[in-house]
């Protein structure tokens, strides 16, 4: 079985993994009883060694003194912190010097916490656990994001548009929220819950999706559940960029005034991240060719915009996107697709 592991791509840890540093072993000895039982630990008794050793085994945190022959912890963590394989490691100073000025000058250094000796073994504790907490929960945040974009791109291979559509789109709706000044938390979760706005065009048998002539009644009657469909795959969380990922699958081909689909909402019954990738979506659909069509040039797709405002757009969305031209065009000509990525059209 070890066998096997060791073969694995992927390389598997087990319990956490902390760099301690101190030149004096006694030090050493305390966080290591302190920590031994739930984490694996590794020594430095010098800045240089602790640098080589954080480069190669790149510890889950690194418990760092201060006053050190040779290199000092402030200069070591300066170039953990240069260095691209080392710099995202939490580093914790522990130092006899309790000043205010000392720990406002580690905490300049980039650490998450200063810990003053002599310390308690709980307290070294209680502040690993802490911070490694945060860490787990970052990379937990991390493959969120990562699981949103891989969906949003697979629903793009059933679709007649490449993933730089989703990245413009979804950039598009970051530069609408931030013009209207919603707070820039929003905004980056709008960026990065709208690449899955088409994700229930998965459900929709290809026969429908793909079908180059006009759709009939019933076929428009399947299509236009697949938002519903989106919603339901992307399902309820505690995420809130999922939720928000959800809402808009669902409500994103609704219409202001209220003859859009799956439920015919009306004004501000559409949630408002709905409203804003509805705009950034279909100015996106007509500024950028497809097998059944050429782009439109901008002015056009900005006087259809307006004509719709009231309509089919929230009417107060449309000026800031338009007043935003400048940027929205910097995104354009970034992840402009080239017309041989181009797929087979398909409906929606």
């Amino acid at each position: 079985m070890n066998n096997l592991i060791q073969q694995l791509s992927v390389k598997i840890r087990n319990e956490p993994c902390i760099l301690a540093v101190d030149d004096e072993k006694e030090n050493l000895h305390l966080l290591a009883s302190a920590l031994q039982d739930d984490y694996r630990i590794v020594f430095s008794r010098d800045g240089d060694n602790a640098i080589e050793l954080a480069t190669r085994l790149t510890p889950d945190l690194i418990l760092l003194d201060i006053m050190m022959p040779g290199k000092d912890g402030y200069e070591v963590a300066e170039i953990l912190k240069s260095k691209a394989e080392t710099a995202a490691i939490p580093i914790i100073f522990i130092s006899a010097i309790s000043s205010v000025e000392e720990q406002t000058l580690g905490f300049e250094h980039n650490a998450v916490d200063y810990i003053t000796k002599p310390f308690h073994p709980d307290i070294v504790r209680a502040r690993v656990k802490n911070h490694l907490s945060l860490v787990s929960a970052e990379e937990l945040n991390e493959i969120c994001l990562a699981v949103i974009h891989c969906l949003g791109h697979a629903a793009e291979y059933r679709d007649n548009e490449t993933g730089r559509h989703v990245i413009r789109m979804a950039k598009y709706s970051e530069t609408l929220a931030k013009a209207i000044g919603l707070p820039e938390k929003i905004c980056s979760m709008i960026c990065q819950a709208a690449p899955m706005h088409d994700i229930g065009k998965i459900g929709i048998p290809d026969h429908i999706l793909r079908k180059p002539g006009k759709l009939d009644a019933e076929e428009w009657a399947l299509m236009h559940q697949h938002p519903r469909i989106g919603y339901e795959i992307i399902g309820a969380h505690h995420s809130p960029i999922l939720n928000m990922a959800a809402m808009i699958a669902y409500t994103h081909h609704e219409k202001w005034d209220g003859s859009g689909y799956p439920r015919g909402l009306k004004g501000t019954e559409i949630p408002l991240e709905a409203r804003i990738v509805a705009i950034a979506d279909v100015f996106d659909a007509l500024t950028t060719a497809r097998p059944y069509k050429s782009a439109w040039e901008i002015d056009r797709a900005i006087e259809f915009l307006r004509s719709q405002s009231g309509q089919h757009f929230d009417p107060g969305l449309i000026d800031p996107f338009v007043d935003n031209m400048d940027s929205i065009l910097d995104i354009r000509q970034q992840w402009l697709e080239e017309d041989s990525e181009l797929k087979q059209p398909v409906n929606g």
